[in-house]
């Protein structure tokens, strides 16, 4: 009999691990979109390494920019001042830049010291692995690499749940959960801001969906489905309306764009897995989409385009994208490509 296949080991889990049993290691990687759980077990680690009131002796922080290979080994090497551990932190460090960098790390994360926790931090730089270096199999070798990524669309309606509950005493059901993470986005960050609003406002002991509409603002994508949706329903000035915010607001026109089009795919494929008799699983899989109530919409609002309709849509996205990056004027070229999917709707419903 074959052996058995383990999962591959997830560094969130191996994290959250060596907390519980205080135990930290001695080199991290830390990197995703999830900045909000990213800085909640970034605290976690501050509490099981560095004592309150020692910080200046045994907490170094860096920024990439500002950093030099001497300057690290220097506060790796540093013992620490009454106390069992010490942390480093670097922010933003390209790990690669150079052969004699790479040297340098390589010969310090061989023999790092017991007494140090170094973590590097990757926010607005993206981390890469360079796996085929001798730096590369290294560190996979050596360190806890953590991403975090937005979490499973269970796991936030707890959360949501939670903090509501917590916070400001409000209740919320998974329905209404799964909207407002449509609405405003999967990642906790946004989120928990939002979820203060909302506590704030509802007068009742429920969050409802009319809360959210009336306080919480939605992400670009959500904001492109409303057009979309708006435009299926035959309301071209409830597009209008939603497109004049966007541009208000200063939202780039590319990208308006691009949320707009990534939109028209979606019901392309939900009208062709509709054609095909596909269901709602095949749809969540094809777009990586976590939210049910999400895939359910965008079902239903398939349901109104007729196929050559959503064809012609997409095309039309196209040729506004060629217009636009041959300079033309991001929101002249919006407001006619809002009104030729007006103009198409009407024909398509002769």
């Amino acid at each position: 009999m074959p052996p058995r296949k383990t999962a591959a080991p997830d560094g969130l889990s191996e994290l959250k691990a060596a907390l519980k049993r205080e135990s930290p290691a001695n080199l991290y990687i830390f990197y995703g979109d999830e900045d909000y759980l990213r800085d909640y077990y970034l605290t976690e680690l501050r509490k099981k390494t560095v004592a309150d009131g020692m910080e200046s002796f045994n907490l170094h922080i860096f920024q990439g920019k500002d950093l030099d290979i001497q300057t690290l080994s220097e506060a790796v090497e540093a013992v620490p001042m009454m106390s069992d551990r010490s942390l480093v932190l670097v922010y933003d460090w390209d790990l690669f830049k150079n052969e004699e960098r790479r040297d340098r790390l390589q010969a310090m994360f061989q023999d790092l010291p017991d007494y140090v926790c170094l973590v590097f931090l990757y926010d607005t730089m993206e981390f890469k692995t360079n796996a085929n270096t001798k730096l590369g199999k290294l560190i996979k070798s050596k360190a806890q690499i953590v991403e975090f990524r937005a979490q499973e669309q269970s796991d936030l309606n707890n959360w949501i749940r939670r903090r509501l509950h917590q916070k400001w005493g409000k209740d919320i059901d998974s329905p209404t959960a799964e909207y407002l993470t449509f609405l405003c986005g999967g990642l906790m960050t946004n989120l928990s801001g939002e979820l203060d609003k909302l506590g704030a406002y509802a007068a009742g002991k429920s969050v409802t969906k009319k809360d959210i509409d009336a306080v919480c603002d939605p992400v670009l994508d959500a904001r492109a489905f409303q057009m979309t949706d708006a435009i299926g329903s035959r309301n071209y000035d409830r597009a209008m309306e939603l497109l004049g915010q966007l541009c208000r607001m200063g939202e780039s026109p590319i990208y308006i764009l691009a949320a707009v089009g990534r939109q028209l795919r979606q019901i392309w494929s939900a009208r062709l897995s509709l054609e095909n008799r596909k269901g709602d699983g095949y749809l969540a899989g094809l777009w990586g989409m976590k939210s049910s109530w999400q895939v359910r919409k965008l079902s239903e609002s398939a349901r109104r385009y007729p196929l050559p309709w959503c064809r012609k849509a997409v095309q039309l996205v196209q040729e506004a994208d060629y217009e636009m990056k041959l300079g033309g004027d991001g929101e002249a070229i919006l407001t006619d490509l809002l009104l030729r999917l007006a103009v198409l709707g009407k024909d398509t419903a002769r």
